[in-house]
């Protein structure tokens, strides 16, 4: 049987060196696999005026399976500063090659499991009735609807004119922006459309009942932004109450939320939200986890296409340390979440349980568990580098 193929996509900044630690991983745990290298980031954005270069496109059409490992992204002005003089003025415009991946491949299903691990010393703790201290274990799944709502694009400052008349056609922007000079506004747009949302929340229902997990969460907004927040709500009633009878669905606000995360996470499954409010739900949830070191995710289309990644960002100024410090665990978890994908149970399996093991016994840990700041010298003060955690792993496999 041939093995299979999967497109290593590294990036920026730290992306660099977790991707590596994870492939290495996967490689000592049994996974046999050709590793096919995707041009992605900041540097392909400086030297050729493209961060998703079409050659790297092509490579996951004809693949399928990518690992991702994280990207830098910059305000338009400074992204222009940086472009290489010979492409400057030429109409170039930087936008994020993730956002730009999710949308060529309608990468529409983001997943982010959040998962205590016994013995992580950065999960959240609270006190108890009794002035005791409770360590509760979180087990939630985020699921983002991943190409519309705000991150969809749709945006002007100085709108056109043709938009800007359209705007004016709704009572609340004449009342409430129609003596502002067109010159100083911004308009962003969340735009929700009914089949993205619906596949979304039916994704969502269908893992609960997959996976066993009792309720399902709709975390949106629909008491103010009534009609995106209200259309996903209406069908989340809908599709529960046709073909989920047995999961119940709960409907919470997003700030409310971020409330409630702290009070009682132990007491939700699986959250379904819009691409905003997903994302700044499973932020939250992964601060109760340790944070976004062990942050996973995986994004999927309809048609087959997927793609892994934590859901840090590049953090370039460790890039630049001697020795790299960072914490490969959300890494190695999206690697993990790709065997899962792919059928390679077993092998994700065993990964999983060393990593338990390894965070239960608390010998090795990275900075970030031992609670420093992130600076070079805390090798010398007895952190684990990226390198030795992935080690840690495989002595464990």
């Amino acid at each position: 049987m041939a093995k299979r193929t999967i497109v290593a996509m590294p990036g920026d900044g730290i992306g660099k060196v977790v991707l590596q630690e994870a492939i290495r991983v996967l490689e000592a745990a049994g996974f046999d696999a050709n590793y096919v290298n995707g041009d992605i980031g900041w540097e392909f954005w400086c030297k050729e005026g493209n961060p998703l270069p079409e050659r790297t496109l092509k490579l996951l059409e004809e693949h399928k399976i990518g690992l991702f490992g994280a990207i830098t992204s910059k305000p338009k002005e400074e992204a222009a500063n940086e472009l290489d003089p010979s492409l400057r003025d030429k109409g170039f415009t930087y936008a994020s090659p993730i956002v730009g991946l999710r949308q060529y491949f309608n990468l529409d299903i983001c997943v982010r499991p959040c998962k205590s691990y016994k013995g992580n010393p950065l999960n959240f703790i609270r006190r108890g009735a009794d002035g005791g201290i409770e360590e509760p274990m979180v087990d939630v799944v985020i699921f983002r609807q991943n190409t519309e709502g705000l991150y969809g694009g749709v945006e002007w400052s100085n709108p056109p004119d043709q938009v800007y008349e359209a705007l004016r056609t709704h009572k609340k922007f004449v009342q409430n922006f129609g003596n502002v000079p067109k010159e100083e506004i911004s308009v962003s747009t969340r735009i929700f459309t009914k089949k993205a949302t619906e596949r979304i929340l039916r994704a969502a229902f269908e893992y609960a009942q997959k996976y066993g997990y009792k309720s399902v969460t709709l975390c949106e907004k629909p008491n103010v932004i009534r009609e995106t927040s209200g259309m996903m709500y209406r069908l989340a009633k809908e599709i529960q109450k046709k073909d989920f009878p047995n999961i119940p669905l709960y409907n919470t606000n997003i700030d409310a939320q971020m409330m409630w995360l702290t009070k009682n996470p132990e007491t939700y499954d699986v959250i379904v939200a819009g691409n905003m409010f997903g994302d700044i739900a499973s932020d939250g949830f992964a601060g109760l986890i340790g944070g976004l070191g062990f942050a996973c995710s995986a994004q999927f289309s309809a048609d087959g296409i997927a793609v892994f990644e934590p859901t840090h960002g590049s953090a370039p100024k460790y890039a630049d340390y001697p020795v790299s410090i960072v914490n490969p665990m959300a890494m190695i978890e999206s690697a993990v979440m790709m065997l899962e994908y792919i059928g390679e149970m077993e092998i994700a399996t065993k990964i999983r349980k060393a990593i338990a093991a390894v965070i239960a016994e608390g010998k090795v840990k990275t900075y970030d568990m031992m609670k420093m700041t992130g600076k070079p010298d805390v090798i010398e003060k007895g952190a684990a580098t990226t390198q030795q955690m992935a080690d840690a792993v495989i002595a464990r496999l």
